[in-house]
């Protein structure tokens, strides 16, 4: 057996880093012991000590409403589907597997916590492995899931641990991070979700060397998460954990609590798995007999042979029997067809698009996308083999240069046709041809918005002549440069030099004519030496 630490030994860095802390939160009479130090168990506030501050209550009354939601849990299966179909389009099989676990798992939390016995009980939990292409929506069900029932929520990359070789008690900063993301709340935590994406990549390798040890370890220890194990709160080696230990007893007047039970926590887990298909198909192809038999399968069977994958099937794939066990529930989210993308998004609450039409109404810019455009942007989007993701891909190639563009304009609808998503530049080229007049109008306004600005900011007024405005408007236009950017650019030293102008004259009104506007720094240097020369008359006609 270890020996164990003497909780009072003065060579332990631990205790010293405590004492240390403690001495920083000492100063101003505010008193913060370490939670677990024997000062901190007292509660006992010393003289001249603040009492600490009341937890907020609107946040308290917010955590209680979500604790009372788990407490109460009575939603039913199709409930959670009929909420999925809101944002994430298809998956019809994969909404009712996961809607189903879903369910079984907090109705077994419900009745773990009106029912001290069960408990005690062993209990299997739903966790959940979601195998497909990337961009189906995977991510979204489960974060959406989470958002339904107001639990805490995490996701991290299988290849964080498997790259940097984390074993260990690392993984348990899954957990560490779910308490963060409850605001420290441990008994909200207990009951969240922890989604880990691209699970397929710690798959062990058989190489010469054997299995990957990095991917077997990380497998390992997720394993003992998924179950029921005490994670650790505070890390020894976090300094930052130490202060908000401290900080969060001074806040509430009680210790943080050290370890959480992982027992409720659901995990969910998921990942591509391109070769894994692969295998599949060979595996069922091969007890076919004839290639015509073969070829007669439709293509969307072809595209389902992830639905017909067993244990066997991952644990060749390079799982430990012990952690694919772990995970009984098995979803295979399909690949996205160009119908899927168009209904993404015109129907969907988390549609892409939607965010487009919002950016360009930012700039008071209405956006019309006909039926026909969204037709192609969902075939392209379909080419880029990423799923969902691939809508933003073709959607900012279309967009990008129009976002760039109309806002200095007077334009204010930009309709998207079939042709402008085939060759958005030349539309877009076209689109400022016809609208010239209206740029300059454009154009013009800004150099007013310029003059308004400065007067503002110096307290002198610039009035431009129309053959200034033009003679700006132009230059803009040839170096295509804001017309901000050139006025600040043109007039940046004006103030200094209007401030001499003011001191020697009075004159707080300039007029900035054509030949001002073409070059002004020439212009504003005659302006300064002419009122000095009008200040020196003025002061011998004085005297």
């Amino acid at each position: 057996m270890s020996e164990e630490k003497d909780p009072k030994d003065p060579n332990d860095p631990f205790q010293e880093l405590q004492k240390n802390l403690q001495d920083i939160f000492k100063q101003g009479k505010v008193f913060m012991p370490f939670p677990d130090s024997p000062v901190g168990q007292s509660g006992v506030a010393q003289k001249g000590e603040q009492e600490p501050p009341k937890a907020d209550d609107e946040e308290g009354k917010k955590r209680e409403e979500v604790l009372q939601r788990i407490r109460e849990f009575n939603l039913k299966p199709k409930e959670i589907r009929d909420y999925l179909d809101r944002f994430v389009i298809q998956q019809k099989e994969a909404k009712k597997v996961i809607s189903v676990a879903i369910c079984d798992h907090y109705n077994h939390v419900r009745q773990c916590i009106e029912n001290e016995e069960l408990k005690e009980q062993d209990y299997a939990k739903q966790n959940i492995i979601l195998l497909g292409p990337t961009g189906v929506g995977k991510t979204y069900l489960m974060r959406n899931i989470a958002k339904l029932i107001g639990v805490p929520f995490v996701k991290a990359d299988a290849t964080k641990f498997s790259e940097t070789g984390y074993v260990g008690g690392d993984v348990e900063d899954l957990v560490r991070d779910l308490v963060k993301n409850a605001d420290g709340d441990t008994d909200l935590a207990q009951y969240g979700i922890i989604y880990i994406d691209e699970i397929d990549k710690i798959a062990g390798k058989t190489e010469i060397g054997g299995r990957d040890v990095s991917g077997r370890g990380v497998q390992i220890n997720l394993l003992k998460l998924m179950e029921d194990t005490e994670v650790n709160l505070q890390s020894q080696t976090d300094l930052l954990g130490q202060m908000q230990a401290m900080m969060d007893f001074q806040k509430t007047g009680k210790p943080r609590k050290k370890a959480i039970s992982t027992k409720h926590i659901l995990f969910i887990v998921s990942g591509a798995f391109d070769r894994l298909e692969e295998n599949v198909k060979k595996r069922v192809t091969s007890s076919t007999v004839g290639f015509s038999a073969i070829n007669e399968q439709s293509e969307s069977e072809k595209e389902n042979y992830l639905n017909l994958v067993e244990t066997l099937d991952f644990i060749d794939y390079g799982f430990e029997p012990e952690f694919i066990g772990r995970l009984p529930v098995r979803v295979n989210c399909l690949p996205l067809q160009p119908k899927d993308l168009m209904q993404i998004m015109t129907t969907s609450e988390g549609s892409i698009l939607r965010q487009y039409v919002l950016d360009f109404d930012g700039y008071e810019i209405e956006l019309d996308v006909e039926a026909e455009a969204l037709e192609l942007i969902a075939e392209k989007a379909y080419e880029e083999r990423t799923g969902a993701r691939g809508l933003m891909t073709v959607l900012e190639r279309v967009f990008r240069d129009f976002k760039f563009e109309l806002p200095s304009t007077y334009i204010k609808k930009l309709k998207i046709t079939k042709d402008t998503v085939a060759d958005p530049q030349s539309v877009l080229k076209q689109m400022l041809h016809d609208n010239v007049d209206s740029h300059r109008v454009a154009l013009r306004d800004e150099v007013k918005s310029f003059a308004e600005r400065f007067e503002q900011q110096h307290s002198f007024k610039l009035e431009f002549s129309r053959e200034a405005i033009d003679t700006l408007v132009d230059e803009s236009i040839q170096k295509d440069k804001t017309i901000r950017a050139l006025c600040e650019k043109k007039f940046r030293d004006f103030h200094h030099g209007l401030t001499l102008i003011s001191r020697n004259t009075g004159q707080r009104v300039f007029q900035i004519s054509e030949k001002v506007a073409q070059d002004a720094e020439k212009e504003l240097s005659a302006w300064v030496v002419s009122s000095y020369r009008q200040a020196e008359k003025d002061s011998q006609a004085k005297e």
